[in-house]
């Protein structure tokens, strides 16, 4: 189907469904069309004031709870899942979408950087909470949203911290979190297949979407100059969510599955299946970044 849309979604009365970032930029969109759709989304973001200010902007905004997760504290993931699991028996879907960009020098409490343990780490230890519920949740899905960036990712497990900040570029930083996101996907598969579990790992990416990530990177004023002509050319939030929303319910989708825009530099279009950049498949980097999550997080699987 190469022209695959929210139309094409099926009616989702009875799921349960979290969308972590769920209050602006592509997690928003998420939660709208699972609303929509009948779904009980739980919009799980840093801020409940700011989720429940998203919230009032939905059309369908009785099947929505808001929850907090910061994902940057793995106490908050770990608070985060207990009260998940003390209030809901399944979870269909778990899409792991909230993400930094461009973020300043920051480590987070366990001495990890900002990047790398927001996009990463905390999804990694949420995900991992979460199997309870998912294994025993009919044809469940874990989603993980990458980005193009990824191509350029590199791992230098010896260097986790970029020397404490002196050698830092918050690009590359980013580049290596989505690179982070899609090994964690591809390697998740591989753990369900070996455990036998009936659930599915999924990645997508968005394209290229002018959200607040990069809010960061530009002055206001910039921003200001940048957003117009951005919306233009780029890909929309509404069309950028499409791929995560296919990844997440169209039936047709496998275990392993990479779903991305249909245009040839998959910047934009309808969302189709797409190939991972080669580096992504190092089977090396997935393993040992599964180590190291496991270790950092304190989560053995």
């Amino acid at each position: 189907m190469t022209k695959w849309t929210t139309k094409n979604m099926p009616n989702l009365a009875g799921k349960v469904i979290i969308v972590t970032g769920g209050n602006s930029g592509l997690g928003f969109e998420s939660v709208k069309a699972f609303a929509e759709k009948g779904a009980n989304v739980v919009m799980a973001c840093r801020s409940v004031k700011r989720g429940e200010v998203a919230k009032s902007q939905l059309k369908m905004p009785d099947n929505v709870v808001v929850m907090r997760l910061d994902l940057a504290d793995f106490d908050a993931v770990r608070a985060f899942a207990l009260d998940f699991k003390q209030k809901y028996k399944r979870l269909d879907v778990l899409m792991n979408n909230a993400g930094v960009m461009l973020q300043p020098y920051k480590l987070n409490a366990c001495g990890v950087e900002s990047h790398l343990a927001t996009n990463h780490l905390g999804h990694f230890l949420l995900t991992h909470l979460m199997l309870p519920v998912l294994s025993h949740t009919p044809g469940a899905r874990v989603v993980s949203i990458s980005s193009l960036a990824h191509r350029k990712g590199f791992f230098d497990f010896d260097n986790i911290n970029y020397d404490q900040g002196e050698s830092y570029d918050a690009m590359t930083a980013y580049r290596r979190s989505k690179l982070a996101s899609l090994l964690f996907a591809i390697q998740l598969q591989t753990y369900f297949e070996a455990k036998k579990l009936d659930v599915i790992s999924v990645a997508a990416h968005p394209g290229v979407v002018p959200t607040n990530l990069v809010n960061h990177r530009f002055s206001k004023f910039a921003q200001r100059i940048i957003r117009p002509v951005a919306q233009l050319v780029l890909q929309n939030p509404a069309r950028g969510v499409l791929p995560q929303l296919r990844a997440s319910v169209a039936p047709d989708v496998s275990g392993g599955d990479y779903y991305g825009p249909s245009a040839s530099n998959e910047w934009r279009g309808y969302p189709v299946l797409v190939l991972p950049e080669k580096i992504s498949c190092r089977q090396e980097w997935a393993k040992q970044l599964w180590v190291f999550s496991e270790k950092i997080t304190g989560c053995k699987c």
